[in-house]
Order: C-alpha cells, then structure tokens, then sequence
C-alpha cells in the first residue's frame, strides 16, 4: 500500500535506489566495471533495468516491489524459525514485532540487504532442519549479495558433527568461489578491483571512524571511476590510526576463546551463537552502515526474551534512523559523536546478553531437536 501510493521521490527517499540504477547504466557488474557490492544483487539490478526498458521510475517501482516479495517470504522463513524454537504462544509476539519491524522500516526498501536477511534466515532454517545441502546453497547465496552471511559457518562446527559441517562448509565457500573464478578469468582487472574496494572505503560510522577523524558515510566516489580499477585502491578518508589487522588480532582471540568453550545444542544456543558471533565482527568492521540493522533484528526477536527482545529492537533501530536519515542527511556529521558510542553499548550489551544465552545463565525453555532424525 505505501509502494503504490508513493510517489518517485517519496520512493528514493534518502536510500539507494537511484545509485542502484545508474550502476545499472554502466553495463555488466564485474565485466564492465568494478563495484564494491558482491554480484548477485547487480545482475538482478541489470535485469530489473533490462525489463524496465531503462526508464528509471520504472525501474525503481520494480525494485522495490521485489524486495517487498524478498521481505514477505522473510517474514514466512522467520515464522518457520519461530515454529523451531518456541512454542506456539511464545512465538506470536515474535513473529508480530518482526512483521511490524519490516513493513514499517524503509531500510527494507532504500538497499537491497533484506534480500540477504532471507538468505541468512533461509540458511538456519536449513541447519536446524537437517538439510545441509540447501544450508550450503543458501549461505553461498547470501555470500553473493552481501559477505555477511559467512558469519554462520563457525556455528555449524558446533551444532552439528564435523561430516555435516565439513559438507556444508564445503558447498556454500564452493559455491561462492567458483562464482568469482568465472568473474575472475572473464574480467580480472575488474574483479580484483572490485574485491579490493572493499578495504579501500576507510572507516565510517563506528567508534574507529571517530578515532580516524572520518565523519562520513561508506560511499565510494563518483561513477565514473567505477570504469577505471585503478580508482578502487584510492583510500576513503583518513587512514587508519589503529590498523584494523591489530585489532582484528584481538578480536579473533575473544571469538576463539568463546567457540572452544561452546557447544551448541538448540536452535536458540544456535542462533544466539550467531548474533555474537555478528556483534563481536561489528564491533570490530571499521564501517557501519545503519540499514545494517536488518540482519540484527530478527536474531534478537528469536533468542531474547520479551521485555529483552523489544527494548534492545526499538533502541538499535531509533539509534540509526536518528544517524540515518534524520542527522547525516543533512550535514550534521557532529550527531555521530552522539549516535556511535550509543549504538557501540547497545552492540556491547547485546554481546553480553548472547553470550549469557550461551552458556546457561539466561536461557529461555526451547524446543529440543535431535539432530540425527534432522540428518535423516
């Protein structure tokens, strides 16, 4: 209803779309040009251009419309989750909050993440069914529109036995590899770029930024360097003051101090085990984008309990819309010195309260599954 009764304008909102379309303009992702965005989003961004015959309000209709699809089957995915992991009263208020959360938040529209929220959700839904093929083939997915869903992989090494694990691993980095040979031997100069800007764009919207003096957002620079690979080595912003090496360093310590310790045996000590496993790489990326929120919010509603659940929801997603839109769209990059350290406590609370979930302290009574009739 909000789609069709919006017009062009209202539609772009401060979001994407249009820098969707024109990458759409400069040809084949990949092929044609470098861009920092894995390719399975692309070339459906190509084919909606393609199907709109290039007129651009055509086209952004037609993108929204899809993700509005890819969010609907979400919701259907999460519902499945919460069937897995609750008991049917349980899950009511969780499976409402969310629907709530997607239709109202225009990140679900203005990017094209939530089509990587369903791969997500699609891949553990798949892992606590027991069907690691599908696993794999959904994590790969993921892997091509956004890299966060490899996220889920170390989950798997404590869920499950090591055959399964060994399997699913194999097929979703197999997959996603061989994606990028093809890429690779088709356009190499392009490819490399496109890989390599990644850790080009510098730090922005996190606690390292405000170290780095960078008060900016993840954009790279005009269109048309995109035509030249040499301009995806150019650094964003200010280097960095602490190399993200160094800290990742630190960081791999807590996560591997964490997964020797934990052994998994429920969709809820699963799914929380991935919400930290996210919290502790955030926490650690140089970069945040606040649309981001998306792949939090349906790991909160499926693990915290109520009170829990929608307090640490409704605070992640006034904190980024307060960011973004409402402050950096116009000019007021002084807000991040407000809206950065709130989101890093809420992130660090978050962690804390997962990582209580883990190991007993603050657990909710869930459905067990045993994983060898899963397996069969």
């Amino acid at each position: 209803m909000i789609v069709i009764t919006l017009p062009l304008e209202g539609l772009y909102g401060f979001g994407d779309i249009k820098h969707f379309y024109n990458l759409a303009k400069l040809g084949w992702p990949y092929l044609d040009f470098w861009v920092e965005f894995p390719p399975v989003f692309l070339y459906i961004s190509l084919l909606l251009y393609r199907l709109a015959g290039i007129r651009e309000h055509t086209y952004g209709y037609l993108l929204v419309i899809l993700l509005s699809l890819v969010q609907a089957v979400t919701i259907f995915v999460f519902i499945k989750l919460c069937e897995l992991a609750h008991q049917e009263i349980e899950a009511r208020w969780r499976i409402f909050m969310y629907t709530v959360m997607t239709v109202g938040l225009v990140y679900g529209w203005w990017y094209f993440d939530p089509l990587a929220v369903l791969f997500t959700l699609l891949g553990i839904y798949y892992i606590l069914s027991g069907r690691d093929t599908l696993a794999g083939l959904a994590i790969a997915a993921g892997i091509l529109v956004k890299f966060f869903p490899i996220l889920i992989i170390p989950s798997v090494w404590l869920f499950t036995t090591r055959r399964r694990a060994l399997k699913l691993t194999s097929i979703a980095l197999g997959t996603a590899l061989i994606v990028y040979l093809v890429l690779y031997i088709l356009s190499p100069s392009y490819t490399i770029a496109s890989l390599s800007s990644q850790f080009n764009k510098g730090s922005w919207e996190t606690i390292w930024a405000l170290i780095d003096g960078n008060f900016k957002t993840g954009n790279f620079g005009p269109l048309v360097e995109r035509l030249n690979p040499i301009f995806a080595n150019d650094l964003q912003g200010n280097p960095a003051r602490l190399s993200p090496l160094f800290t990742l360093l630190l960081f791999l310590i807590v996560g591997a101090w964490i997964f020797f310790r934990t052994r998994l045996d429920g969709p809820i000590p699963l799914i929380a085990f991935i919400g930290l496993t996210w919290c502790i790489f955030l926490l650690w990326s140089p970069g945040w984008s606040p649309q981001w929120v998306l792949y939090l919010i349906p790991f909160i509603l499926l693990t915290l309990d109520e009170r829990d659940a929608v307090l640490m929801t409704i605070i992640l997603i006034l904190v980024n819309l307060l960011e973004w839109p409402v402050l950096l769209s116009r000019g007021y990059q002084w807000g991040l010195w407000l809206t950065v350290p709130l989101r890093t406590l809420v992130m660090l609370l978050l962690a804390w309260l997962w990582y209580q979930q883990i190991f007993g302290r603050r657990s909710l009574p869930v459905r067990s599954i045993d994983l060898q009739e899963a397996s069969d």
